[in-house]
């Protein structure tokens, strides 16, 4: 079957997204551990440490440089792929990206060009602060694209206003504080930390392996690994309360994570198929081993959820979303000519309000998302996740031992895990985003509605163009990288 303008509009921005994210992290990760260095130079003023520091600072800003770029492209797409969704949702999705960019992104900009061009040209603890400040600036940047995020995932703080059709920002603090914004953002930023560790792990295993600036990859692997084993475990801990968040506000989701068609209490983990813990996925869903946890079919059915609520079958959801859409068509039309029966049709819209979006989905299928792909996924993740914070581990103690030198079977691993890092991140992204589907916000605008009024040759035709683009900037970037990379630091000679 021909992909549709909805399929191509979501594979051009998930492409955006995805490629997006190979920068963000190594800049999350980089600007923490070039911070720490420059501390140890401050304290100890030995030159090795400054010159550890600019090597790592270079790299810090070829990734920086490249991902500032894709990002305004990524948010450009929701006015020109998404224009109806920005309409519905501006108000209140646009102030946390206003504000990522007028003062976050300001900020981290403005004290990234002290920190990389102000060496020998302020005092020592000013350059300090001001990288400090950058990466302070880089999270805080995050944290607003996450706020604008997890209101998708958990739309809070708005109400629908009838007249305009939009919904519309009724409490900031309550967008601002949203619990999945937090609990998503510390996720994030901590799993940005153990990309830089891996990342600069890797590289320093590749100068032991050329026997290259021994010296410069101890100090570098060293720092690395306290960074990325605090970072593993931080990203584990907020792992945890994030998956509190989706059995919560998204069962869906969680269900087809755990590819669970049939849901209850003691619910449990599946490990791969076939292989499950008893138990254990109501463990991670609700901190309780006999909690309930909704299934597909349960979902798709109707169930009554761990607090004894009712909750509607999709069928019965989409009937009265289908109400509401008709009500409030009603309503507009005859609130200036018939006050009286305008009215009660809003009695009637406010009645199923909350059913709104399952009103526009075109059968109840339409709420399982891509089932493989999710169970995978998340699999992929927590895999490489773990296997990664025990390559942190091992790395550690034979630095401890003085023994990484003669284990170059563990350089290699270490080197080799440069891109699994990556491919870690990116799965975690696919469950969250790829999980919410057919939302855009869950459970009020679903995709089809969301998108913009395109030919669907005009979005492929834009597609191939930015894979291009990005292909060739990612080939550039890289290409530099490799190059720095092998010139090194030049602090032994």
């Amino acid at each position: 079957m021909e992909a549709s303008l909805i399929d191509w509009s979501r594979l051009q921005f998930a492409m955006t997204a995805a490629y997006h994210w190979i920068f963000v992290p190594l800049t999350l990760g980089l600007s923490i551990i070039v911070a720490i260095m420059e501390t140890i130079y401050v304290k100890k003023k030995e030159e090795f440490w400054k010159k550890a520091t600019k090597f790592w600072m270079k790299i810090f800003a070829i990734n920086f440089a490249v991902g500032i770029a894709t990002g305004i492209i990524l948010e450009f797409e929701f006015g020109t792929n998404w224009s109806n969704y920005s309409w519905f949702v501006g108000d209140i999705f646009g102030a946390p990206l206003a504000i990522e960019g007028i003062f976050a992104f300001f900020m981290e900009s403005t004290f990234f060009a002290v920190m990389f061009f102000g060496w020998n040209k302020v005092s020592k603890r000013f350059h300090l602060a001001s990288t400090w400040l950058t990466a302070l600036g880089a999270a805080i940047s995050a944290f607003w694209i996450l706020v604008a995020n997890s209101w998708m995932q958990h739309p809070v703080g708005t109400e629908f206003n009838p007249d305009t059709v939009r919904s519309e920002m009724v409490s900031f603090w309550a967008v601002v504080s949203n619990p999945v914004a937090i609990g998503k953002f510390f996720h994030a930023v901590f799993s940005g930390w153990m990309t830089g560790a891996i990342f600069v792990a890797g590289v320093g295993c590749w100068y032991l392996l050329r026997n290259r600036e021994s010296k410069f990859a101890h100090a570098s692997i060293t720092v690395a690994c306290i960074v990325g084993l605090v970072g593993g475990g931080a990203t584990m801990l907020f792992g945890d309360t994030s998956g509190i968040h989706i059995a919560k506000y998204q069962p869906m989701k969680l269900a087809a994570a755990e590819g669970l068609e049939d849901g209850g209490p003691r619910a449990p983990f599946s490990i791969v198929p076939g292989i499950e813990v008893p138990g254990m996925l109501s463990i991670l869903a609700t901190h309780d081993i006999n909690g309930y946890v909704p299934g597909i079919n349960d979902i798709m059915n109707g169930y009554t959820d761990r607090d004894g609520n009712e909750v509607l079958s999709v069928k019965d959801k989409m009937n009265r979303g289908q109400h509401a859409i008709f009500a409030l068509k009603q309503y507009r039309e005859l609130k200036d000519t018939d006050p009286e029966s305008a009215a009660l049709f809003l009695d009637g819209f406010r009645e199923n309000e909350q059913y709104l979006g399952y009103g526009y989905l075109e059968k109840p299928e339409d709420v399982i998302p891509n089932i493989p792909l999710i169970f995978w996924s998340f699999r992929v993740m927590v895999g490489l996740g773990s296997f990664l914070m025990l390559l942190m581990i091992v790395l550690l103690w034979v630095l401890y031992k003085k023994k990484l030198d003669k284990l170059t079977w563990l350089q290699w691993i270490a080197l080799l895990s440069i891109p699994l890092v990556y491919i870690c991140g990116q799965a975690g992204w696919i469950v969250a985003e790829a999980g919410r589907q057919p939302w855009t916000i869950q459970d009020l605008l679903p995709v089809n509605v969301a998108v913009s009024s395109l030919s669907t040759a005009s979005v492929k035709t834009t597609f191939f163009i930015f894979l291009t683009v990005f292909a060739a900037f990612l080939i550039i970037e890289i290409s530099i990288l490799l190059k720095a990379i092998s010139k090194g630091p030049e602090i032994e000679k």
